[in-house]
């Protein structure tokens, strides 16, 4: 029987720590889904339409997958991601889906491998190993289970138990997918699906088209963005648009975590040079730290929870970008610092208890020296699950052992899945509730956690923290 199918998985080795492990992980399986951070297109649940395809559904969208069979010298058109010019890529789902399985061996030990393995397994009911030889018999029991109406997408939203999935869309879409779901019954505040507001193609001065995206951006809001005034305006517009359809949280992406607290003059300024096209890199940056500052300012006005995802060097594979544009695999993690960087936000509302600020991190060096400190003592500063680069067991853990001793349990937000894949949501979680088992079980043998205080903190991570923290219940506590 294949390691994927043990019950056991990711539980601890040692059998009195196993045991008491599967009694959290059992306390822990039984919790809905809180899903407050992704990237799943809401049109997938506004239209209920069946999935395409294996490949297209499970290989092709995944920069996970497409980017490791890069580095081994595999083109992402082989296994038909889009380019931008519309040149031809591979639309045949079976050859892609054999070309993946012919390459399966790379993926041992990684996240990738264990999240698909238990996607086939949980998800479609299927245990046959995946390999050259049972490629094609793997594609034809998923294609099965695709043209099945327990497999269109609201009905594995139920199944999957999820009680509530948070999307991001930029302040330029019109949010016509959630007006759907809001009229379906699914979306609209206090809804299954919602929104998060992700301003970053309307900040980030280094962003294609940032001038053009920032008149439409007036456009959409119905606000002059020809002064910096109106520009602020606008914005504070489409994040009432997105509370008024669902929106519990804002969301920046960040290349560093840098904050400035200009004077509305300076920053007038800046964002005059900016729309002039004058504005350089350092101009960029500056503008970015402010705009942090000013969003945490609007946050204490309309209660939208802050999250923070600084640390990615943005399409540093230029020939990936080049051909097959954004969020394909070609990002990468640089060292990030928060102490200092964050300091003029912090300043000004760090100790105001109506922020929230979910700090992220890229580089796990800061989970002891910088994040965990700054969590612990600032009444605005919550902990976000790894992310990324890091969202596998072995940093999972090593957050929980880094971080509790100075911030708790009680500085962090529980799991954020952050995937583009729908299929996965329910295996990613699953993979951080055994984790965080494993890790209150140790404490509970070393006898520092009595079982009962352990089983109430695996119920608190694993569904009552992201649902406090992000709003889900009502207004902010």
């Amino acid at each position: 029987m294949p390691t994927f199918d043990h019950t056991d998985l990711l539980l601890p080795p040692e059998p009195g720590q196993r045991a008491l492990a599967r009694e959290l992980y059992a306390l822990a399986a039984e919790q809905p889904i809180i899903s407050p951070h992704g990237h799943v297109d809401p049109a997938l649940l506004a239209e209920d339409r069946p999935f395409p395809d294996p490949a297209q559904l499970l290989i092709v969208p995944d920069h996970y997958l497409t980017r490791m069979l890069l580095s081994q010298g595999v083109p992402p058109s082989d296994l038909g991601v889009p380019t931008r010019d519309g040149s031809p890529v591979e639309t045949d789902g079976r050859v892609i889906w054999r070309r993946f399985a012919a390459h399966w061996h790379l993926f041992r030990g990684t996240p990738s491998r264990l999240w698909l393995e238990q996607t086939f397994r949980t998800v479609f009911g299927v245990h046959t190993p995946l390999g050259p030889a049972t490629a094609d018999t793997l594609y034809d029991e998923i294609a099965a289970r695709l043209a099945e109406p327990d497999f269109r997408p609201r009905a594995l939203f139920e199944r999957f138990n999820i009680e509530v999935l948070a999307t991001t869309e930029s302040p330029l879409d019109d949010l016509a997918q959630h007006a759907k779901l809001a009229a379906d019954g699914w979306g609209g505040p206090g809804g299954r699906v919602v929104t998060t507001f992700r301003p970053d193609d309307v900040v980030d001065m280094e962003f294609e088209g940032w001038s053009t995206n920032v008149d439409r951006l007036g456009d959409r809001a119905g606000e002059d963005t020809g002064t910096y005034a109106g520009y602020l305006a606008a914005l504070r517009a489409r994040r009432a648009a997105f509370i008024a359809a669902g929106a519990t949280s804002s969301d920046h992406g960040h290349p560093t975590a840098r904050t400035l607290d200009l004077t509305p003059a300076e920053a007038e300024r800046l964002y005059d040079r900016g729309r002039r096209g004058e504005a350089d890199a350092a101009d960029a940056e500056t503008f970015r730290a402010h705009m942090l500052v000013e969003f945490a300012r609007m946050s204490l006005d309309d209660g939208l929870v802050m999250q923070l995802h600084p640390g990615a060097v943005r399409n540093h594979n230029r020939w990936l970008h080049a051909r097959h544009g954004r969020d394909v695999g070609g990002d990468i993690p640089q060292a990030t610092e928060y102490v200092h960087a964050l300091a003029p936000l912090l300043e000004r509302y760090g100790n105001d208890p109506r922020l929230r600020l979910v700090l992220y991190t890229l580089d796990e060096d800061t989970f002891t020296r910088e994040l965990a400190p700054l969590a612990g003592g600032y009444a605005a500063l919550l902990l976000g699950a790894p992310w990324w680069f890091l969202d596998s067991p072995e940093v999972l853990r090593r957050f929980r052992e880094t971080v509790t001793e100075s911030a708790g349990f009680y500085n962090t937000t529980g799991f954020v899945d952050d995937t583009r894949a729908f299929c996965s949501i329910p295996v990613r979680h699953d993979v951080a509730r055994r984790v965080d088992a494993g890790f209150l079980a140790r404490l509970v043998a070393e006898h520092r956690l009595p079982m009962d205080e352990a089983a109430e903190t695996i119920v608190d991570l694993a569904y009552r923290l992201p649902k406090r923290v992000f709003n889900f219940g009502g207004h902010q506590q």
